[in-house]
């Protein structure tokens, strides 16, 4: 058969049983063979002897057509069904195994659970028997394999996935797949402006400090360089890359920043005494990527606004309008503004050496916002010319041509929905952690969480997420600090972090080291979550293993129970595993089927859950919130030799330790690093084996661990 339905080429070979569905738009196919099953008994599916040229007939033992495959196409959407002749009503299963290619996807999952329990993460070529669809960030393009039935997909190469799915003929609910290819994924539902991340530009999500979350309006050059000598001794060593400065315009002493002389490029005399250019070099001599924070869409300078009257806007009585930014907001319909923004920008970025830019006033939630702003009737009424199209638009773009094509781009707020997602590398997601001058409480960190997991979906492919600054501070209990760590790092988010540095006590240091760097991770869940879900997995994939990262969230102010259904998280219901905590450093046990904890209120329990070998193997290590990921460079199991050989990246001057399941008969001998790498081991009554690492030196370390049995 070959026949065409919708924007789908099919062709089947009866003599080889395989069957290819080709959709020429976006590149995606599906191949491979197919196999009906009726009581036991293989029934062959051959060419339609009755002249629909579209379907395939279902013969039995007697060469007499019983059923029917059938294909309808509409466009780029493909329906295949398995049914019966008219009058029969046998059970049987059709299944197909084969391959589904899309250049440049990944396996995801983008149909909507209808009980939606926990999120899936993704770092490495992971697999998941939750995900039904192939996603190309990279061209926006999304293959779909929708049915009820079950299905799997693996990966067998960058693009390619092996495929498995059965249709029960009796049952018409599950009698049914559909393949649906679609270009423009993203942009035709959720990001009209979708652009793919540069990565070259922002090869990871950016790590940084930041001073308005403990500073505010009160960090001088004096206070940010002091702060980042020890950011340089403490947490440069662990991947961080970027220092920004806040408020450092003129005016800019005392909130709020609708007072800041914004448009002027003064600095402020006292704060700033040898200006930002100078301060920019500073920071680079201490290792650090200098960034720095406008609000480029306002004034509070009177002067300024004398100066430029007519760029501004006016309401009918011929006021001024403020927005967030400023008492005086500018017109980002006339040409002479877009060229000043521009312009100022590039100053910041080419003549005093700034890389990493957060422009704020952007989207965020009302009208103080500029995007929310230009939407308002009586302010489009104010604009000079009142029919442009995209004001708003104008000025991203006007910042991204400012700053140049190889600087560091972070819209706060930016929205996917808006233009900022075509220019923006990455997007502040929500509100900040800490209001003005006071401390921040769980209702923040809550709130934190709940924009995480909206725009989690978006993270790695239209914008890296910048859940604001982790702050790790004493004035946080320790499970309070231990879970805004955890909903920064697990997902791989942006992390600046904004404490003094000084005064943290090195458990709470510890904290920000374990966040660094970044875990490239990749959403599997491709829709907005609107629930604050207490279960958040990471699917870790190295070239040695797989194991899963498993958050338990207690979002209540009491201690709850939380249970890890293992099934839910897509792992095997025949299989046992061994399962560590994280931040109590402790194993938990051998589980089957589930693992429930309780959980402290305000808290969360990080698990790194690993299938049982029966043999010595890793479970954890301390250096890094996903245990492992971004520290074990290589891992595996000799049994010749009865070793455990593996390498691991280590910081100088700072202990890692790793723990292994040695189950019985294993009993340790020895552990042994290279040369300069010095090891310390103890073995706990549950079989524990906790090894220390320590080296003057930052190095990838090989080891070994000799066992006995």
């Amino acid at each position: 058969m070959i026949a065409q339905s919708g924007n789908w080429q099919i062709e089947y070979n009866a003599q080889t049983s395989r069957l290819s569905m080709q959709h020429a738009a976006s590149g995606a196919s599906i191949s491979g063979c197919l196999a009906m099953t009726v009581s036991g008994a293989d029934w062959p599916v051959q060419d339609s002897r009755d002249g629909v040229a579209d379907r395939l007939a279902i013969v039995d033992g007697n060469k007499n057509v019983q059923g029917y495959i059938v294909f309808v196409g509409e466009g780029s959407h493909l329906e295949m069904r398995v049914l019966h002749r008219t009058a029969q009503s046998f059970a049987g299963s059709l299944h197909f195994m084969g391959e589904a290619s899309l250049a440049g996807a990944y396996p995801c999952r983008t149909r909507v659970p209808a009980e939606i329990k926990m999120v899936q993460l993704s770092t490495g070529p992971v697999d998941s028997p939750l995900n039904d669809s192939l996603y190309a960030p990279a061209t926006d393009r999304c293959l779909r394999l929708l049915t009820a039935g079950p299905l799997a997909l693996a990966r067998r190469g960058d693009g390619v996935c092996a495929v498995d799915f059965s249709l029960r003929i009796e049952q018409a609910g599950l009698a049914a797949i559909e393949f649906a290819a679609e270009n423009d994924y993203y942009r035709r539902r959720y990001v009209p402006y979708f652009a793919p991340i540069d990565r070259k530009r922002c090869p990871s999500p950016p790590t940084g400090w930041m001073s308005w979350n403990v500073y505010f309006d009160q960090a001088g050059a004096k206070e940010n360089l002091e702060e980042a000598r020890v950011g340089a001794e403490k947490l440069k060593p662990f991947g961080l890359e970027f220092w920004s400065i806040e408020s450092w315009q003129a005016d800019s002493d005392k909130l709020p920043v609708a007072s800041f002389d914004n448009l002027s490029l003064k600095a402020h005399a006292t704060q700033f005494p040898e200006g930002m250019k100078r301060l920019a070099a500073d920071i680079r001599e201490l290792g650090f990527r200098p960034g720095i924070w406008t609000a480029p869409f306002a004034t509070g300078s009177k002067a300024f606004y004398e100066e430029h009257q007519s760029w501004f806007l006016h309401n009918e009585a011929g006021e001024p309008i403020p927005c967030w930014n400023g008492k005086y907001t500018l017109d980002p319909t006339q040409p002479e503004v877009i060229e000043y923004l521009r312009e100022i920008h590039r100053i910041m970025a080419e003549e005093w050496g700034y890389e990493f830019f957060k422009i704020d006033g952007m989207s965020g939630r009302g009208r103080g916002y500029c995007a929310h702003m230009f939407e308002h009737d009586d302010v489009r009424k104010a604009f000079k010319d009142p029919a442009c199209p995209n004001p708003f638009e104008r000025c991203a773009q006007a910042f991204r041509d400012g700053i140049g094509p190889d600087r560091v781009f972070l819209a706060c707020q930016g929205h996917s929905t808006g233009p900022e997602a075509a220019y923006a590398d990455a997007s502040r997601i929500g509100g900040d952690i800490v209001h003005p001058n006071k401390a921040s409480n769980w209702q923040n960190i809550l709130s934190q969480a709940s924009a995480t997991m909206n725009q989690l979906f978006t993270h790695g492919i239209v914008f890296f997420m910048d859940p604001d600054t982790l702050l790790v501070g004493d004035y946080r209990t320790l499970h309070e600090a231990q879970v805004t760590a955890t909903i920064v790092a697990l997902p791989g988010q942006m992390m600046f972090a904004g404490d003094k540095l000084a005064t943290l006590t090195p458990e709470r240091m510890r904290m920000l080291q374990q966040a660094l760097p970044v875990c490239d991770v990749m959403p599997l869940d491709l829709y907005p979550i609107f629930d604050l879900l207490p279960v958040w997995d990471l699917k870790v994939n190295r070239p040695y293993g797989q194991w899963d990262v498993v958050a338990l969230f207690n979002w209540s102010d009491d201690e709850a129970e939380i249970c890890c259904n293992f099934a839910e998280l897509g792992l095997s219901a025949e299989k046992s595993y061994a399962v560590y905590e994280f931040w109590t450093q402790s194993f938990c046990d051998i589980y089957e089927n589930e693992c429930s904890l309780m959980v402290p209120a305000h808290g969360v329990r990080l698990l790194a859950i690993h299938e049982e070998k029966n043999r010595p193997q890793f479970l954890s290590s301390n250096r890094h919130i996903t245990q492992g990921a971004v520290d074990v460079l290589d891992l595996h199991w000799d049994s010749e030799e009865g070793e455990l050989k593996g390498v691991v990246r280590l910081v100088g001057g700072y202990p890692t330790t790793l723990r292994f399941l040695i189950p019985e008969p294993y009993s340790v001998t020895d552990v042994t690093a290279e040369d300069g790498v010095t090891t310390s081991q103890h073995v706990d009554s549950d079989g524990v084996l906790s090894v220390v690492f320590r080296t003057p030196q930052s190095c990838d370390a090989p080891f070994r661990v000799h066992c006995n049995w």
